[in-house]
């Protein structure tokens, strides 16, 4: 049994953590978070301690890492803000423990440079969670694709519209320095996905880029990608909205839809089976689809011409 720390234990993705923790048979000890509504803990490990503030937190991984041998912490989970995942995976290496960080690990890939120095210093590993690689259509699809001729390339419409309310904007999401904005916050593990499947990016053209959409094109060796992103209810498609859905979320590949609506549930348990067993995907696995968003967050726009998602004409 190993022992686990969670920073970041009010947030959405917290509880998909905490069990995974429990169901690979672990034990969670600690848990910050400056917000207290977490009594989620108790469905998993009741008798976890829990910090509101940082310093504590901090002072009680160190006593147990000092002198309470055999019950120090052996990782620490990131469920914290975006821009806090860079300073925590550092604070977990130093307390003596591996990090198993949320997407996106940082905002910028410079700051993956920055973490492997400390990888290095401390002989410990950062373990990231990028789910899809991890999910059974998408490696089905992998192994088709790496079955072909090398020089083929698909074409691939990626949809994703997920409705939020108007108090995105007003928390830390809302803000790009905090989120790294809409591509950063809610598409990264898409544009991971993207590069899992087709190799090498070649090309990243924006079209449109505000606080709540965003649109543009993607080339790879084995894909051409036109993406769109959005936070509003109003771009789910008609259909949708009529059966009452506020999510959309589709990919074709050369016209043929990707069926992976199912199976989601359980991503972060085989994650972290596979970070347990020496398999987790570590900080450079990470850094074409940082810089994919790096680049989208910063780069002049484009205008729409030739191949552009259909949503962003409509």
């Amino acid at each position: 049994m190993k022992n686990f720390a969670l920073i970041g234990a009010a947030g959405f993705v917290a509880p998909r953590h905490m069990k995974a923790i429990h169901d690979t048979g672990n034990n969670l000890v600690a848990a910050l978070d400056p917000n207290d509504s977490v009594g989620i803990i108790d469905s998993y490990f009741p008798n976890a301690d829990f910090f509101t503030e940082f310093e504590r937190f901090d002072r009680h991984l160190d006593k147990l890492h000092r002198l309470n041998k055999g019950n120090q912490v052996d990782y620490v989970s990131i469920c914290s803000p975006n821009y806090l995942h860079d300073s925590h995976m550092r604070f977990a290496l130093r307390t003596g423990a591996d990090a198993i960080c949320e997407k996106p690990i940082v905002l910028n890939p410079w700051n993956i440079d920055g973490v492997q120095d400390i990888e290095r210093d401390t002989g410990r590993k950062v373990n990231t969670i990028l789910q899809l690689r991890v999910h059974p259509s998408i490696i089905a699809l992998r192994e088709k694709i790496q079955n072909e001729a090398s020089d083929h390339k698909h074409d691939v419409d990626l949809t994703y519209i997920t409705s939020r309310g108007h108090w995105y904007t007003q928390s830390w999401k809302g803000d790009v320095h905090k989120s790294g904005g809409i591509a950063t916050n809610i598409g990264v593990h898409f544009y991971d996905m993207l590069h899992y499947l087709f190799g090498k990016l070649q090309s990243n053209v924006v079209h449109h880029r505000e606080d709540r959409c965003a649109s543009g094109y993607l080339e790879y060796e084995k894909a051409r990608v036109r993406w769109f992103l959005s936070l509003n209810y109003e771009d789910v498609p008609e259909a949708a909205r009529n059966d009452g859905q506020r999510t959309f979320r589709s990919i074709t590949v050369d016209g043929e839809e990707i069926e992976f609506s199912g199976g989601f549930a359980d991503l972060h348990t085989r994650s972290y089976e596979g970070i347990l067993a020496g398999r987790g995907f570590g900080l450079e696995e990470n850094r074409t689809a940082i810089e994919t968003v790096a680049h989208i967050r910063d780069a002049e726009i484009t205008k729409p011409e030739g191949d552009y998602h259909p949503f962003l004409k409509a």
